[in-house]
């Protein structure tokens, strides 16, 4: 999958002047390469937001941003390889780098439940983690295979009473009946299926993980301990950025998928449509509720050292670390005071 950089420099804000954080600067141009866990779709509408409208320059960062995917190197080796300062991952994954030996510390969680879970099809729904018990899911890789594990061992059922059949981004095996599960996004697969003339909850069923009693959060941000040490500012601007343009985005809901399909994600030969419709479904996942006073971005270590590691010690990792030593919740907390 052809890869592009995206650059800070780009054009001078539409609302930069009157959306800049009220804390004091970052560092002058503090250089800070931020590395996806996906492709440059509207999923990160934020960051192409802020760099469009110059929040990040404004705030004295200079930000390049590089779209993950399949073909893509892993955000985590990157980081540990100090060829990005900020990436993009996922709980499990995080775990075991960390249980690995990297120092990493998470700073931020875009999506305060994730969406990540199961479509089923009228014919065998899944609606509970006991209705996975004897089914064959179809599933992407390693991710998705301990997400069912982890559901399953939280329910206390055996995490290996179910067949996973190996299967790519699109849910077409499921409806022709390769299996009757389809790990899949709910801003994302389901939208396919809408296409197709299938209705929810009639046609096809989505249940989160979360929903099916696996809690999690996604697009889980993270940094080396030694670079949080010395760009401290740096991150709390980088956030206050992304807090202002989330807030673009909730005011329009076109500008985000415009700017992923023309310019940012312009390589990945993007629907307007469909990043329009995904824009709309991400929002509750962000900003669960809908609720204004929700803290956006935040991370909360009662939650993590909880139900996130019991579901951890469900796939058989014990040798968890203390969760202070790998979690920072004040950076998302001063960034959003400062708005």
């Amino acid at each position: 999958m052809l890869r592009r950089q995206l650059l800070a420099s780009a054009a001078g804000g539409l609302l930069a002047s009157a959306l800049l954080p009220r804390f004091a600067m970052a560092q002058a141009s503090t250089p800070l390469r931020v590395q996806l866990g996906w492709i440059a779709n509207v999923e990160y509408g934020d960051h192409w937001i802020a760099l469009e409208n110059g929040l990040f320059s404004q705030a004295g960062l200079d930000v390049t941003v590089s779209p993950g995917g399949p073909n893509a190197p892993d955000p985590l080796t990157l980081i540990a390889a100090g060829n990005a300062e900020i990436g993009y991952t996922s709980w499990l994954p995080f775990l075991d780098a960390v249980g690995r030996g990297n120092d990493f510390v998470l700073i931020t969680a875009r999506q305060q439940t994730s969406p990540l879970g199961i479509i089923s099809l009228a014919a065998k729904p899944i609606l509970t983690a006991q209705d996975i018990v004897g089914s064959r899911i179809l599933a992407q890789g390693p991710a998705e295979e301990t997400a069912i594990q982890a559901t399953l061992g939280l329910a206390g059922l055996d995490p290996e009473s179910w067949t996973m059949v190996p299967a790519g981004f699109s849910p077409e095996p499921l409806v022709a009946g390769d299996g009757e599960g389809y790990t899949a996004f709910a801003v994302n697969q389901t939208i396919t299926l809408e296409n197709m003339g299938l209705v929810p909850e009639k046609d096809f069923f989505f249940r989160s993980f979360d929903q099916l009693g696996f809690p999690s959060y996604a697009g889980l941000g993270f940094v080396s301990r030694a670079f949080l040490e010395a760009n401290r500012p740096a991150i709390v601007a980088y956030l206050a950025a992304l807090m202002q343009a989330f807030q673009v985005n909730e005011a329009d809901l076109t500008l985000a998928p415009k700017l992923a399909v023309e310019k940012y994600g312009a390589d990945f030969g993007l629907e307007l449509a469909q990043q329009t419709r995904q824009n709309e479904l991400q929002l509750p996942f962000m900003r669960p509720g809908g609720d204004p006073a929700y803290p956006v971005y935040g991370l909360d270590k009662a939650k993590m050292a909880g139900p996130m590691y019991d579901a951890a010690r469900a796939t058989g990792r014990t040798e968890l670390p203390p969760i202070d030593d790998i979690v920072d919740t004040s950076l998302a907390q001063e960034a959003l005071a400062s708005l």
